[in-house]
């Protein structure tokens, strides 16, 4: 387990003591996807259906979600979020991706933040959308890039290749 910095040399528990660290600029950026009915997704898109505005509530319900992370995920240092940036984009007839860009200046990474505001920007279009579309799904919630700290830059293969496209 000494390679689990949440764990000590027994197997327990512990939050990383993070104090001898220097605060740097941290940028983690997330995404995920929905898959629905193409009908569901025009009715997003085009803001129809009955409950409102479908991607703003998630928006507002990944950003708040980010803002509590530490009390969502356990040993996960609160952090003081400087920017956070949740965007949309339609995807093939069936799918919504969701892309979370987080930025602060701290002693650790945003990389959780990142992936809590996907995660329940995704849940809320279920949630609102489940009553017309039981079968959507949740799909490739991942870590596409972070910048900052020790650890250095990392960068999703598949988003070299599109940034090479691109």
């Amino acid at each position: 387990m000494s390679d689990l910095s949440h764990f000590d040399e027994r197997g327990a528990s512990r939050m990383v003591n993070v104090g001898e660290k220097s605060a740097t600029r941290r940028v983690a950026r997330a995404s995920g996807l929905v898959r629905m009915l193409p009908a569901t997704r025009e009715m997003i898109l085009q803001r129809g259906h009955a409950k409102g505005d479908v991607l703003e509530v998630a928006r507002l319900a990944g950003i708040m979600a980010a803002k509590r992370t530490a009390d969502l995920i356990p040993l996960c240092h609160p952090l003081p979020l400087e920017a956070l940036n949740l965007d949309f984009q339609p995807l093939d007839a069936d799918a919504i991706r969701i892309e979370a860009t987080v930025e602060v200046t701290a002693k650790t990474g945003v990389e959780m933040e990142a992936l809590t505001a996907v995660s329940i920007a995704a849940l809320t279009i279920y949630d609102m959308c489940k009553s017309v579309d039981r079968a959507m799904t949740l799909d490739q919630i991942q870590v596409e890039e972070k910048s900052g700290g020790a650890s250095g830059h990392f960068l999703r293969k598949e988003e070299r290749r599109r940034e090479a496209e691109g």
